[in-house]
């Protein structure tokens, strides 16, 4: 039977961190390392005696105890913390490496879809799928999260994302504000494997044969409510996933902006106010957007129902 795990190395509250492992655990994920990138007393000690979890405090010892100097950037830290946990032996076949926002969404069981993949693949990825803001949006259903697809080749994508969005489509692929890549999972056993954020190497080169797991969709809750991103936005603006140093995901004779140079220009031209407008076009689940994206099949609705397995596999934790 194949075995499957996940890592992820997480700085968020307590109820989040047991919400994004009782998830995963409700699917059937065998093991599941959690490297806690801070103080996190809550979250240790309803994780610690789990038998199907690892969970590590990446405090001064744990740097010591691998030999390297904690990065100060945070991505390096996830990087790092994940290739540590592929290198555990846990008797997985399967690792992904998924951040606490993001959360599998499988048609049909996760081991089967990795069982039925060529024995010569190595790397298999999960599209993301990017949830949308419901935050005072009337007439939805108030236990489902509602994301919009990544947009495939069989679509003529530009003309789509400007049909979607008509002052801000044709910058990002597919309209996302987060990665259009998605992440992956990596078959156990091969040696010097590295993973890096969105793909896996050895010795610097990226690893393969590659496919895409077309039955699992990684739901991507990158941003929940205006409020929630705007206490997050300076820092993703500076360190985080909107950084300068990060290029667009579409060449710029095509239309592209890095999301720094976009988000930097509408601050510097119109201030919180532009910012606000393109939230309400791109990030919320306005009708006209739910209907167009449905229409085009490219709406999917998950019903996460982290708050009940969260009780159901950390009953004690309040």
């Amino acid at each position: 039977m194949t075995r499957w795990g996940i890592a992820s190395t997480i700085k968020a509250p307590a109820r989040d961190v047991l919400a994004f492992v009782a998830y995963h655990l409700d699917l059937g994920a065998d093991h599941i390392f959690i490297y806690l990138d801070n103080e996190n007393k809550k979250a240790l000690s309803a994780l610690r005696d789990h038998p199907q979890v690892t969970v590590t405090r990446t405090n001064g010892d744990y740097w010591r105890s691998i030999g390297k100097k904690k990065p100060d950037a945070h991505q390096p830290r996830q990087t790092i913390n994940a290739s540590h946990a592929y290198a555990l032996d846990h008797g997985l076949d399967w690792l992904a490496h998924i951040d606490v926002d993001e959360y599998l969404c499988p048609t049909q069981p996760v081991r089967d879809l990795l069982s039925a993949l060529p024995t010569d693949v190595v790397c298999a990825r999960v599209r993301p799928a990017e949830a949308l803001s419901t935050d005072g949006v009337d007439g939805l259903d108030p236990t489902a999260t509602y994301c919009k697809r990544w947009i495939g080749t069989e679509h003529s994508r530009i003309e789509l994302e400007r049909t979607f969005y008509p002052n801000f489509g044709g910058i990002r692929r597919s309209g996302f504000v987060s990665h259009s890549v998605g992440k992956i999972f990596i078959r156990a056993g091969l040696p010097n494997l590295r993973f890096r954020i969105h793909r896996g190497t050895q010795d610097n080169v990226e690893i393969g044969p590659r496919q895409v797991l077309e039955h699992i969709e990684l739901c991507h809750m990158h941003i929940k409510s205006w409020d929630d991103w705007q206490k997050i936005f300076d820092y993703r603006l500076t360190k985080g996933s909107y950084r300068s140093s990060l290029k667009s995901d579409r060449k710029l004779g095509l239309g592209g902006m890095s999301l720094h140079d976009l988000f930097t220009f509408l601050i510097d031209d119109g201030g919180e106010a532009a910012l606000r407008n393109f939230f309400e076009e791109v990030c919320l689940a306005r009708p006209e957007l739910i209907k167009q994206l449905r229409h085009h099949d490219l709406l999917s609705v998950f019903h996460l129902d982290l708050d009940t397995k969260r009780r159901k596999h950390f009953p004690e934790f309040s």
